[in-house]
């Protein structure tokens, strides 16, 4: 994304991002929720396994077609022929997401998270170096478009060399219907929110055209990047790891607390910090001439607030079997988002962010109340694991802002950006970790799942 800001224009991303609305909407059907089901349920045969793959990969098939069928319709409605082609090359990747789904869905039913690292890693370095090398020959939006296509396409390759499986012929007379259920009510649940999360950008586009809707783009692309990779992250392990636990309420409960603490210990800091300094990490990030993100930016920084607060239950209910729940809230929370929407956006990018986070900010406590009903996590257990992150946040950007008489100073702005940010993150971990005293509660959960090895990190020598 540094990359590719300075070696294409604000139309480009304006431009692919008309199509990622569709797409990204068409993406929540990939695997219609199998992969979840997969990790999530108790036991599974092979001939269940093998026709779950056949289901993925039919429906990748689908869906590629029907963005072939419906690229005409977004040439009509954004009065932009250039969408055809795009539209249909991008519906390309949903063949190659629906050939690895299950293959992913095995190696993280397995907690092999080190190996599906090593296969992102690969696919996404394949995937930026193609729309890095296209970008500096002058192709310009289609940079984008390579990206979207050839990172999936990497990663299909990868994943089948990783797991030494292959499925057997199709068959679907083997019990999975209640897979297709609880996969169905997920499905359905991310188009949902899939749907309240986007009309930003389909409304932008089509009544602010393709350059205020890039800058959108990039503000909340930006914003969003830290704690949608780390909820994605933590979710690729707290999900498996809640699911085995799941009929033991007490170890949920303990689990559930520690990882949401540590979530939000990670998350809340990083917003914070983009709060404070949203003109520098624009102007670092994505360049001088993305100049007018950074209103945008701040506006959409008590929505991340938000996602950072709820989106972690929703691995409790996942893992926990409240699928359903978590759908009626989605019904309740899509249509008041929107409506925030739709007041700012005759007040343009600005307007609409506003609106965005006003929304988020209203629902934050309902979404919390209704999320733990029927777990054995109280109201107070949820003010505890945030109140810490919180108040050591408010603190370190209080210091934050009294030291901006020396930071600003610094003339360089990437150099300023990392002055104001140590001073943030080293007093935030002073108070977290000692003044709070929250190191142990950390190290604990880390040696839990394996990350933080019982005796440190020192290198233990066999006595021969």
């Amino acid at each position: 994304m540094i990359v590719l800001a300075r070696l294409l224009f604000p139309k480009d991303f304006g431009l692919v991002g008309m199509v990622t609305a569709l797409t990204g909407f068409l993406n929540l059907f990939r695997d219609f929720g199998l992969s979840l089901a997969t990790v999530q349920r108790p036991s599974l045969s092979d001939e269940q396994v093998s026709a779950v793959f056949w289901v993925n990969c039919t429906v990748g098939i689908l869906l590629a077609a029907l963005c072939t069928a419906v690229a005409p319709f977004l040439v009509v409605f954004y009065r932009e022929p250039r969408l055809l082609w795009v539209t249909i090359v991008l519906g390309t990747g949903f063949v190659f997401t629906g050939a690895a789904a299950q293959h992913r869905a095995m190696l993280q039913r397995r907690m092999r998270f080190g190996l599906l690292a090593v296969v992102d890693m690969i696919a996404l370095v394949i995937g930026i170096a193609s729309a890095i090398g296209m970008a500096v020959t002058g192709l310009g939006y289609w940079a984008l478009v390579a990206m979207a296509v050839a990172t999936p396409a990497v990663g299909l390759a990868a994943v089948w060399v990783a797991t030494p499986w292959l499925p057997g012929r199709p068959r679907f007379q083997v019990g999975i219907r209640s897979m297709l259920m609880y996969g169905g009510t997920v499905t359905l649940n991310n188009i949902v929110m899939y749907f309240a999360y986007n009309v930003d950008k389909v409304l932008l586009g089509r009544f602010c055209g393709a350059e205020l809707l890039g800058i959108y783009g990039r503000a909340y692309q930006l914003i969003n990047l830290p704690t949608d990779n780390l909820n994605s992250t933590a979710f690729l392990v707290a999900f498996p790891s809640l699911s085995r636990i799941q009929n033991d309420p007490a170890r949920v409960r303990s689990y559930f607390l520690k990882g949401y603490s540590l979530f939000l210990a990670v998350v809340i800091p990083i917003s914070a910090s983009c709060a404070l300094f949203a003109e520098d990490i624009i102007r670092v990030f994505l360049g001088a001439k993305w100049h007018d993100a950074s209103s945008i930016f701040r506006l959409l920084v008590p929505t991340i607030v938000v996602f950072a607060l709820i989106n972690p239950i929703g691995w409790l209910m996942l893992a926990t079997g409240y699928a359903g729940r978590s759908l009626k809230i989605a019904l309740m929370l899509a249509p008041i988002v929107i409506a925030g929407y739709v007041l700012g956006l005759p007040y343009g990018p600005q307007g609409v962010a506003a609106g965005f986070s006003a929304a988020m900010v209203l629902v934050a406590v309902p979404v919390i109340i209704w999320s733990k009903h029927g777990t054995l996590i109280t109201g107070n257990d949820i003010l505890r694991a945030i109140a810490p992150s919180m108040v050591c946040s408010v603190v370190a950007a209080a210091v934050a802002l009294a030291a901006s008489g020396i930071t600003n100073r610094v003339d360089i702005p990437f150099l300023r950006l990392v002055a104001e940010s140590a001073v943030v993150f080293v007093v935030y971990l002073i108070m977290l970790l000692f003044v709070l005293n929250q190191k142990s509660m950390y190290l604990e959960l880390l040696r839990d799942t394996k990350l933080w090895p019982r005796g440190g990190w020192k290198r233990k020598v066999k006595a021969k």
